[in-house]
């Protein structure tokens, strides 16, 4: 089935915030995270972008190939958004094409191919220093869509709760309850 952009999603251009400070991809509170930041686009698709640190590389210089399949994944995870659902990563295939060097600002675009009920299909594309730069990682996903319970019956005690003691993740989670 086609995907459908939600009527209550974010608008194209605006800034989609990061759905938990602790999160290696979009957290703010994460010092060695990526801190991507991801926009929302028009139809079901979003851009993000993030900078490759030297603690992001594996090779000397370049980066470390599960960071940038981090980078592909949370900017897949981020159109769910524009679904307003809760999903998370089934299947992740990644083409690594050409080297990421350390400093090298990464430009990511992501798009919703198909949902067919749970599954959301979608794909992303990162490049080398500029929107129209070189092709330099490609991914296609499947996500699935769960309710909040998979995150609060399966994360650590400690953080459920400190997640659950701050008001703006409350905010974030009530945000995707359009699907009871």
């Amino acid at each position: 089935m086609k995907p459908v952009r939600h009527p209550d999603a974010p608008a194209p251009g605006e800034l989609l915030g990061a759905h938990y400070e602790q999160c290696f991809g979009c957290g703010g509170e994460q010092p060695h995270g990526l801190h991507l930041e991801a926009r929302a686009g028009e139809g079901v698709t979003i851009t993000a972008e993030f900078t490759v640190r030297a603690a992001h590389q594996g090779a000397p210089g370049l980066a470390h190939g599960g960071v940038l399949a981090s980078a592909l994944d949370e900017t897949l995870g981020s159109l769910n958004w524009l679904l307003r659902t809760i999903a998370v990563t089934g299947r992740l295939e990644t083409d690594f094409v050409r080297p990421v060097p350390v400093d090298t600002v990464l430009y990511l675009e992501a798009e919703v191919t198909a949902v067919a009920g749970r599954k959301i299909y979608s794909t992303a594309t990162g490049r080398i220093g500029a929107p129209d730069g070189p092709v330099a990682v490609r991914a296609d996903a499947l996500f699935v869509e769960v309710k909040v319970d998979h995150f609060t019956d399966n994360g650590r005690p400690q953080e459920i709760r400190a997640a659950m003691d701050d008001p703006d993740q409350v905010r974030r989670t009530r945000a995707f309850e359009v699907n009871p």
